[in-house]
């Protein structure tokens, strides 16, 4: 048995003071969970996989940087584990100092190589002398601004208290309105019930590598007028060519067009490894007409049940 209740604790990447923390705190389970850090992405889950922890948030991609590699290949390689949920945060980052630090007593800055990508021209017009060293988080790096590492880090302004540091600047960003998508992962179990706006992400690996195999796996979706809004390549560990693709498509695994495109995929590809379907955090809208609906799959199995029975019905229709 575990030492302590997994229904009862949820897990992010620490340490403390780090945006996935405030990304998991927006969260309603929040209030109800015990809260505790990991030091990676890959400690973070598998303490779901061992049942240290109900469920666990961790970034997935970046709208300035991309894609967060250690959460895709963990998603890939590790005992499968299942998306519940999205977050979208907007990112801002404030240099954080101990107190008395000037911007011209500032020669080494740390914080993750993620918020090194988003301050990166701000850095070289700034500081351009500083010499930068990623840390394995935003938080981490605070703490060694704290002991003395470093002279400043890029991290939330909420992590300053928390390290006894204090903010020098504030709203440092290369991009504006830069955002970091986080996911909460648990243990596989029953789909979360479809809304008029999900998502649904899976890990396919094709079979050969050979022209075409990208198109075969695109066109089970486009038949099917499924839109992808992140594809992602990740190479496989096989052998330099060897790739397999992370991909997130618009709806639920339930509806007609998505469940139609998985059991494509599943016939043409090596392996297939479903991630779950979710609500999306943005819940757009679907755009009027541009959607096939699961009643526009009904009608056309309908048709063409009629032209193999040779019952009445429209066969031009």
């Amino acid at each position: 048995m575990p030492a302590h209740a997994p229904h009862a604790r949820l897990t992010y990447l620490g340490p403390e003071g780090t945006f996935t923390e405030a990304a998991l705190r927006t969260l309603p389970e929040a209030a109800t969970h015990e809260l505790f850090p990991s030091m990676s992405v890959a400690a973070a889950l598998d303490a779901v996989r061992n049942e240290d922890a109900a469920a666990a948030l961790v970034p997935i991609e970046n709208s300035v940087e991309g894609a967060v590699t250690a959460t895709l290949d963990e998603l890939a390689t590790g005992r499968p584990l299942v998306i519940r949920r999205e977050v979208l945060l907007p990112i801002s980052f404030a240099l954080l100092v101990r107190p008395g630090t000037t911007l011209d007593d500032v020669k080494t800055v740390t914080g993750h190589s993620v918020a090194q990508a988003q301050v990166r021209r701000w850095l070289a017009a700034n500081l351009p002398h500083a010499e930068w060293e990623s840390a394995a988080s935003n938080a981490e790096g605070a703490r060694l601004v704290r002991d003395g590492r470093f002279d400043c880090c890029f991290a939330g302004e909420f992590t300053a208290r928390r390290y006894g540091l204090e903010a020098l600047l504030t709203n440092v960003n290369d991009a504006a309105d830069a955002t970091t998508r986080f996911v909460l992962l648990g243990r596989p179990g029953p789909t979360t019930a479809p809304t008029r706006a999900d998502k649904t992400s899976i890990v396919v690996w094709p079979t050969e590598d050979e022209p075409g195999a990208l198109l075969a796996l695109l066109q089970e979706w486009a038949v099917r007028k499924v839109n992808l809004v992140r594809i992602e390549s990740r190479p496989t560990g096989e052998g330099l060519g060897r790739y397999c693709f992370s991909i997130d498509a618009e709806g639920h695994v339930s509806g007609r067009g998505v469940s139609e495109a998985l059991m494509g995929l599943h016939r043409i590809c090596r392996k297939i490894r479903f991630l779950g379907s979710y609500p999306r955090a943005d819940r757009p809208a679907p755009p009027a007409g541009q959607r096939l609906t699961g009643h526009d799959f009904v009608e056309a199995a309908d048709w063409l049940s009629t032209c193999l029975t040779g019952d009445d019905g429209d066969w031009e229709t």
